[in-house]
């Protein structure tokens, strides 16, 4: 009789342990997981996440959506500049990510044999058109979660105080609209930083991996866009370099006016420019509304920051906008196992669908999705309100054409160059090497 009581207790307790998984499965607004399944708390989750500057936050999220719901969910963020090496490098694991990201269609081309099909999920059933995904045919192989603009970064306090000094050449902000303006306005700055209380016009440009990938990549956007705009083209095998005059004039307008010598910049980091801007060191700062989180509750101001289009010297470009795109596409692993899959599934879901999800991704990452489940949370960031200006404004913004270059080699190739011609060590035709040359190379290569 003892035996049959412990044994019905037993049953009993296994079915309440079950009851409650299931339970917890469900998201904080009591949605059930992808396709009316969910998980049961038998999957578990493994997002490889590409942003550093957001790990903390992940790693918080993570922990929320496992204290709710009892499924385990782990992240780990690669080195900045290093996420292509770690996620060959996991992906050759027995635990492999269930969750990672490709940075756009050539991303897509290397990791398209590991991507589940998104098309019957819920998180692209939540995105608000196909412009935000990347698709093989009818599959849905990635999807963006952040769209993002980046530009030159100002201290409009700082930049103010330029335009009332009676030796001012430029008086309105309104007329820093193209580069010719934007030399005189950072070459008077730099002959009078004295004058302004700072130590250059430009933070410094750092060319070790945590900051290279600003000149290497978004900055290399600018010729390739408007390379592309002249050829009504999205793509190529063999770029022409038309506009890398233009690619050099701002190099030199960033390094020969700036917080440190040319010679210094392989010392310098990324956490080195934030703080020279952050702390007011500095007038300019390019990079993107990713930033803010790293800018704010510093020296400078929310209603002091600002941002300009990058200009570099191009016909028309008093009409460029920002730098708007993204080059952040989830993807789930199809050789996961089913119930890490739909875990997974699930977990995304309740990233873009919960009141906790929504909350960090807006208020906390500063993101702007392109989820329609975000009416109400769009962030409180000035960079954002910045690009929003200029769109009310009809100006035209710049694609993000570096998901189309050809390679990771491609960029680091061209970043050394553009290193060692900043250093003296190297002259302007070997950055045209490698980025005409390079392309070319690389692009055959990845095509092999």
């Amino acid at each position: 009789m003892k035996r049959k009581r412990l044994l019905a207790l037993v049953l009993a307790a296994v079915m309440a342990g079950s009851l409650a998984t299931g339970c917890g499965s469900s998201g904080s607004d009591g949605k059930e997981g992808s396709g009316g399944s969910s998980s049961g708390g038998t999957g578990k989750v493994y997002y490889l996440n590409f942003k550093p500057e957001q790990a903390d936050q992940w790693v918080e999220l993570a922990k929320t959506y496992t204290d709710e719901t009892g499924v385990q969910v782990d992240v780990q963020t690669a080195a900045s500049g290093t996420y292509e090496s770690q996620l060959k490098s996991e992906m050759a694991k027995d635990e492999a990510p269930t969750l990672f990201q490709v940075n756009g269609p050539v991303g897509l081309a290397t990791w398209k044999d590991y991507c589940y099909d998104l098309a019957g999920s819920d998180v692209y059933k939540d995105v608000q058109s196909d412009d935000y995904v990347l698709k093989d045919g009818d599959q849905v192989l990635g999807i963006a979660y952040v769209i993002e603009t980046y530009g030159l970064i100002y201290n409009k306090a700082l930049l103010n105080d330029y335009f009332d000094a009676d030796w001012s050449t430029v008086k309105s902000i309104d007329d820093l609209n193209n580069f010719e303006a934007l030399k005189t306005v950072a070459e008077e700055i730099q002959a009078h930083k004295d004058d302004l209380g700072v130590e250059g016009a430009f933070t410094s440009a750092g060319m070790d991996s945590s900051s290279d990938w600003r000149f290497k990549t978004h900055l290399a956007n600018l010729p390739i866009y408007y390379e592309y705009k002249d050829r009504g083209i999205t793509s190529t095998d063999a770029i022409e370099g038309t506009y890398l005059d233009n690619y050099k004039q701002i190099w030199d307008l960033y390094i020969n006016n700036a917080t440190c010598e040319p010679s210094m910049i392989s010392s310098k980091t990324g956490d080195d420019a934030t703080s020279e801007f952050a702390l007011g060191e500095a007038v300019f700062y390019q990079n993107g509304t990713w930033a803010y989180n790293d800018i704010k509750d510093n020296e400078v101001a929310d209603d002091d920051l600002g941002m300009l289009p990058i200009y570099i010297g191009v016909d028309g470009e008093e009409e460029q906008g920002l730098c708007t795109g993204s080059e952040n596409y989830w993807c789930v692993n199809k050789n996961a196992s089913e119930e890490d899959i739909q875990a997974t599934l699930d977990f995304l879901k309740w990233v873009v669908e919960s009141d906790e999800g929504r909350d960090m991704l807006a208020n906390q990452m500063g993101f702007v999705t392109p989820f329609t489940t975000f009416a109400d949370y769009l962030p409180s960031n000035p960079l954002v309100q910045a690009n929003e200006e200029y769109t009310e404004a009809g100006k035209i913004p710049v694609s993000w054409n570096f998901t189309t270059m050809p390679s990771e080699n491609w960029k680091n190739n061209l970043g050394s160059a553009l290193l060692e011609y900043a250093q003296g060590t190297g002259d302007w035709d070997g950055v045209v090497t490698a980025f005409v040359d390079g392309w070319a190379t690389e692009y055959a290569a990845a095509n092999e």
